[in-house]
């Protein structure tokens, strides 16, 4: 009789406070002995969703745009005084495959050699140089050809557009410097710039509406 007694207190406990109770109950006159065990989850204030906005959706946009003291202009400058030659494109690699953020220059050297070389783009110092096997030294010493526009004067022009992330000379088609630049939101814009008179216009490949006038 004691035990029924015992587990039928012990029982509505459990139900009054939400949670699960153990009874143990030993045979005999010994009193018996309770031990009660909440099960219910500790409130601290928590939930899935404040875990979901913990602040990783803004680090991955901040991640779009890299800080870059350094512009295209100036990694091409670091670039040459490291290798002299003929700067052909800059782009900035933003480091989103694991590696280090830098830009990157390509340089045609004399003897038809092509070099890559890394610029900081918080300090503009040269991080490392490497030769290149390329094999388009003839096409692009023809794109150049009467060029009086370098790829720095290019960089400089196209920057009055929105901040460069990259420019390189387009050695087939219309020729000319193209280049890419982004605003601060992170929209993105092609640009050509003219080899001759640095004048810059949008790329038309870049225009989605172009060609549809009436």
């Amino acid at each position: 009789m004691k035990r029924n007694i015992v587990i039928a207190v012990v029982t509505a406990a459990a139900l009054v406070g939400g949670g699960t109770a153990t009874a143990l109950a030993v045979s005999g006159d010994d009193a018996p002995t309770t031990r009660a065990t909440d099960t219910r989850a500790a409130d601290d204030g928590r939930d899935d969703d404040a875990r979901d906005d913990d602040g990783a959706r803004d680090r991955d946009d901040d991640a779009q745009a890299v800080p870059s003291d350094v512009t295209a202009a100036d990694a091409v400058a670091a670039a040459l005084k490291h290798t002299p030659g003929t700067a052909v494109s800059a782009e900035l690699d933003d480091g989103d495959d694991g590696g280090e953020a830098a830009w990157e220059v390509d340089v045609l050297a004399g003897g038809d050699t092509w070099h890559s070389v890394r610029v900081d783009p918080a300090t503009g110092k040269v991080l490392g140089a490497h030769e290149d096997d390329e094999d388009d030294a003839d096409e692009v010493r023809a794109a150049l050809k009467g060029a009086s526009v370098t790829a720095e004067e290019a960089a400089k022009a196209a920057a009055a557009e929105g901040t460069v992330v990259s420019v390189d000379l387009d050695d087939d088609g219309d020729q000319g410097w193209e280049a890419e630049t982004r605003t601060s939101g992170g929209d993105e814009r092609d640009w050509r710039v003219d080899p001759a008179s640095g004048k810059v216009t949008a790329d038309r490949d870049d225009s989605g509406d172009d060609g549809d006038d009436d």
